[in-house]
């Protein structure tokens, strides 16, 4: 062997047996169950790998949804869902995913079903989010397999993209990556990944319901009917107003509940209020603290 092959040799050897070359990402457990459907919908999308559009810029996503010449990552998602309910029997488009074409409204779907968690922990026009079980403020949340992620490549904060979660790794600088399916990136469907804190990260709409967000003038959703179903219960609004739009009646409901239970009063459902609205609905009506009975006229539905 020459004295060249021989370099070549040690030199290899020695990228092979070097820290960064034996470093491994740890492929992250899910923190939540991740439920079948999922399951299917992620072989599904895999299945999509390596499809590319015509020179024309058509595709079958496009085509499916009704402009085969649109750009395709939403219509992508919003297929592969169709795939599972109509392999499976499930109703999962328009229920746990959204079905869309336009820039925004896949995210907006998100959040006003209560399921959309933003990168900061703070929703624009919203306010704060913190987790439903712990209350702590969210930051640093880790994607589940399933959820979407919504990007933004301007300064305008619009949706420019959309992708879905794969699975997550760590790797040995405690550093994570989030491993997507993406559509229309630039022209087929392939694996992407960005790192936890990628600023192009908008947020994320959730398989798992797991945060609240503060709750003001305009917001609408679910999670503002809960909030007006609360009031009402409790005598602070009217049955006709709750509407699911968080308007002046529901402004004024706040301000009297924050009042007589000592918070600041502001109108706003944050934190604190969302907490003390529970308790304030839980004392009322629950009858057993042990057994938790609940009179049944009374039970959010």
């Amino acid at each position: 062997m020459s004295r060249k092959s021989v370099t070549a040799v040690l030199l290899l050897l020695a990228l092979l047996l070097s820290p960064l070359a034996q470093a491994e990402d740890t492929v992250l457990e899910p923190a939540y169950p991740v439920p079948e459907y999922v399951t299917w919908l992620l072989d599904i999308a895999r299945g999509e790998l390596g499809y590319t559009e015509e020179k024309s810029g058509y595709s079958k996503y496009g085509d499916w949804s009704g402009d085969p010449y649109a750009q395709w990552c939403a219509e992508y998602l919003c297929w592969c869902v169709d795939q599972v309910d109509q392999t499976y029997g499930t109703a999962l488009l328009r229920n746990v995913y959204p079905m869309y074409t336009g820039s925004n409204t896949g995210l907006r779907w998100f959040l006003r079903q209560g399921r959309y968690i933003a990168r900061t922990g703070y929703v624009p026009s919203w306010g704060k989010q913190w987790y439903k079980t712990t209350g702590e403020y969210v930051s640093g949340y880790i994607p589940q397999p399933g959820d979407w992620v919504f990007y933004s490549f301007s300064d305008a904060g619009n949706t420019s993209h959309v992708a879905m979660v794969e699975y997550c790794t760590m790797d040995e600088n405690g550093i994570v990556t989030v491993h997507v399916l993406e559509g229309n990136m630039p022209d087929r469907v392939q694996r992407s990944t960005h790192v936890l804190s990628d600023w192009r990260v908008l947020g994320y709409g959730t398989v798992h319901d797991l945060a609240d967000t503060t709750l003001q003038g305009s917001c609408s959703g679910t999670e503002v009917t809960e909030v007006q179903k609360k009031l009402q219960y409790l005598g602070y609004l009217e049955t006709e107003y709750v509407t699911g739009t968080y308007g002046p009646s529901t402004v004024v409901a706040v301000h009297n509940f924050q009042s007589d239970h000592g918070i600041l009063s502001t109108g706003i459902t944050g934190r604190d209020t969302s907490a003390a609205l529970y308790t304030a609905y839980r004392e009322a009506f629950w009858l057993d603290d042990n057994n938790f009975t609940v009179r049944a006229e009374y039970c959010l539905e």
